[in-house]
């Protein structure tokens, strides 16, 4: 399947999952895990394709025309100078908590890292079985496709520290878990959950 097959495909796939078709959430959750992967495994000829659309940005059509300028330059340089990471594995525990937290999050029309209740990554993580060294969790807000979610969180525009690309390629994160849904005030929203290695207990 050719890279325009696949993304159309993927693009279907998000708006039933938006459309409250559960069924389908596996199938986006798995799209942003081979997006993410593209990037942490061939961050050079991702650093091509973004460099690519770039050009497009001033476009108003364009999914980068509310992105800066600067940040979506910086992200190029960067993925450019990025080493290759091993990819990241999908994880049962993390694939629940990113879901709950999506589907909690998205009925109340929340934002940010707490749930509804006030819980934390960690504790939120800890209720699905996940005991990890290091964790970490991005979350996007009103983006539709694997490549719109991934893309926004590498560019990471009006994030002066670079938080959610810095968890995408962070070298200790071997493990990750997706979840989307809808957001009552964004319209969508995706949740990556990342793990180093796993404590047992």
């Amino acid at each position: 399947m050719d890279k325009r097959s696949w993304l159309a495909g993927a693009a279907v796939a998000c708006s039933s999952v938006l459309l409250g078709h559960s069924a389908r959430a596996a199938t986006i959750g798995d799209g942003i895990l081979a997006e993410l992967n593209f990037a942490r495994t061939r961050p050079a000829e991702y650093a091509r394709v973004l460099e690519r659309e770039v050009a497009s940005a001033r476009s108003a059509a364009s999914g980068f025309a509310d992105e800066d300028p600067y940040a979506l330059e910086e992200a190029v340089d960067f993925l450019r100078s990025q080493q290759p990471l091993p990819p990241l594995r999908s994880n049962p525990g993390l694939v629940a908590a990113a879901v709950d937290h999506a589907q909690a999050q998205g009925q109340t029309g929340g934002f940010g890292h707490l749930g509804p209740d006030g819980a934390p990554l960690s504790e939120r993580l800890h209720r699905h079985g996940v005991w990890a060294g290091l964790a970490a969790e991005d979350i996007s807000y009103g983006y539709r496709t694997p490549r719109d979610v991934v893309r926004q969180l590498i560019v990471d525009s009006g994030v002066p520290n670079r938080g959610h690309r810095n968890n995408i390629f962070g070298p200790a994160y071997q493990l990750a878990g997706v979840g989307c849904g809808r957001h009552s005030q964004y319209g969508a929203m995706c949740v990556i959950d990342f793990a180093g290695a796993m404590v047992r207990r």
